[in-house]
């Protein structure tokens, strides 16, 4: 009994590991890391400081549209997904005193990891931080009046410089979970190419907004994967440094 056992156990165990999905190493090749991009910035910005404000940035669509406008060249380019390997993220939040403050305006308080406070208060302690907060008791709205986010730094394959993707708090749990999904597999987050794209939604008030889906599209390979943890610490410590994104 004891052999029909294990054997039924090894059996279990063999069909599980077969019926996990894997992903596929990319082939694509990343240019930032076949080029000495640091020096290329030095050169263009006379080493002037890289600051936040630099760096191109991709905000939720309103109205619920399923397009990104990505800055370029040329102007804003239209696209229907955004692929690249998320170097690092930090999950933001602030508050401001109007709810429609001027764009520039800085915060009246904000975070840079939506736990503790620019002047070392708990975030979670914060009248501010109350569900329904925003519009007050006379509202059926739940939302915050201090704005929480998830700000995503993304290598394209085709770009030296990554861009900041905004995500709002309506889809932060579902990029969370993501992240946790690929601890599962024991991914790091920067490990894989992770493809975004949104999706029309209806929030109960009836207000129509964009709801934003990841997906991982494949690994890097070892060398790769290295590559991406170094380059994306030096841009880290800019991010860090730089200061929180004021009102849009």
């Amino acid at each position: 009994m004891s052999n029909l056992k294990e054997k039924m156990a090894k059996k279990s165990s063999t069909s599980i590991v077969a019926n996990q999905p894997t992903l596929a190493v990319l082939e694509t090749e990343y240019i930032a890391f076949a080029n000495n991009a640091l020096d290329i910035i030095g050169d263009n910005l006379k080493n002037q400081p890289l600051t936040h404000q630099l760096f191109d940035v991709v905000k939720s669509p309103s109205g619920g549209a399923t397009v990104f406008a990505i800055p370029g060249l040329s102007g804003e380019e239209a696209a229907k997904e955004i692929t690249g390997i998320i170097l690092d993220y930090s999950t933001p939040r602030a508050y401001w005193d109007t709810p429609d403050p001027v764009e520039g305006t800085p915060p009246i308080c904000y975070s840079r990891d939506s736990v503790i406070s620019h002047e070392g208060k708990l975030c979670a302690e914060c009248m501010y931080n109350d569900f329904g907060s925003k519009d007050g008791d006379n509202s059926n709205s739940r939302a915050k009046a201090c704005k929480e986010s998830v700000e995503i730094l993304l290598l394209r394959p085709d770009n030296i410089m990554p861009i900041i993707v905004r995500i709002p708090v309506s889809s932060k749990l579902l990029f969370l979970k993501y992240a946790t999904r690929l601890i599962g597999q024991m991914i790091p987050i920067s490990g894989v190419a992770t493809k975004i794209t949104l999706e029309k939604a209806t929030s109960k008030g009836g207000k129509p907004y964009a709801l934003y889906n990841f997906e991982a599209i494949g690994t890097l390979s070892p060398e790769e994967s290295t590559a991406a943890k170094a380059f994306g610490s030096k841009f880290a410590e800019l991010l860090d440094d730089s200061g929180i994104e004021l009102a849009e």
